[in-house]
């Protein structure tokens, strides 16, 4: 792998929304560079076949954990497995989200405080529960958010809401770190439309399905790049980074060719 080599081998790894899509493909390229893993999402009987595959590909260890990240008891409980099986960390990569259905916000307050509970407080929980490990082994947070993390995304307000809360968390916290002289790094990843069967299932009654051409092994290359080499931000697909940059001086020309890729009978 370009730009990360063998500088993997035999680091310790926790992997979160690890069962399907992104958070797997993450998994298989850590552990084909030989990484030690721990990975997590709900499913258990998903989480074996991913770590069934992982030791198959050369990592030198893989074990999972079925959790709930809107448990926040759980998020402890998963930084202090990796404690457990591997007496530190290196690799922090948040990556999980609740299912983010598209559809106009209708004031579910419920729905909202669930999205920010697993898409944003849990984030923060992880983060927090592995900084003296990471600080001990000057490692790397990888933080994957989305291209609606930068810009409003019609139909999904809740969701945007908490990749916003991500970007101004995480970057708050990177300065905090350098005031403190504590070298760890954090990667925010900013991604967009991705082909996983998820993202192509809740957007098909919004957004023209064959706009997600990107794959979701590649994104996951990108993001372990852009985290070990301490990248402040990673943007994949690339042109999704000169579209954040038209926000800051076009938006409604932006918000105006956003809304042509919305379909005509789309939710109102």
């Amino acid at each position: 792998m370009v730009g990360v080599g063998d500088s993997v081998k035999g680091k310790r790894v926790v992997i979160t929304g690890a069962s399907t899509g992104i958070g797997e493909q993450i998994a298989y390229h850590f552990a084909r560079l030989g990484a030690k893993i721990v990975v997590t999402a709900r499913r258990e009987a998903v989480l074996k076949k991913v770590v069934e595959k992982c030791k198959e590909l050369g990592a030198e260890q893989a074990f999972y954990l079925p959790l709930d990240m809107s448990n926040l008891d759980h998020t402890k409980r998963l930084i202090q497995e990796a404690k457990t099986k591997f007496g530190g960390l290196d690799y922090l990569i948040l990556n999980h989200i609740t299912s983010n259905y598209m559809e106009t916000w209708n004031g579910d307050m419920e729905r909202l405080e669930e999205v920010m509970n697993v898409n944003f407080r849990a984030y923060v929980s992880l983060a927090t529960e592995a900084l003296p490990m990471l600080e001990a082994s000057k490692g790397s947070i990888g933080v994957v958010s989305s291209f609606a993390g930068k810009v409003g995304v019609p139909y999904t307000a809740a969701y945007s809401a908490s990749k916003f809360a991500l970007g101004g968390f995480f970057g708050a916290l990177r300065q905090e770190l350098i005031f403190k002289s504590q070298d760890i790094s954090v990667t925010l990843c900013i991604i967009g439309s991705i082909n996983t069967a998820n993202a192509i299932e809740y957007s098909k009654r919004v957004l023209d399905t064959a706009i997600f051409s990107t794959s979701s092994a590649d994104t996951a290359l990108a993001i372990i790049r852009g985290t070990v080499t301490r990248q402040r931000e990673v943007y994949y697909p690339h042109m999704i980074k000169p579209l954040v940059l038209v926000r800051d001086w076009i938006p409604d020309i932006l918000d105006s060719v956003i809304r042509i890729q919305i379909k005509e009978d789309a939710p109102k």
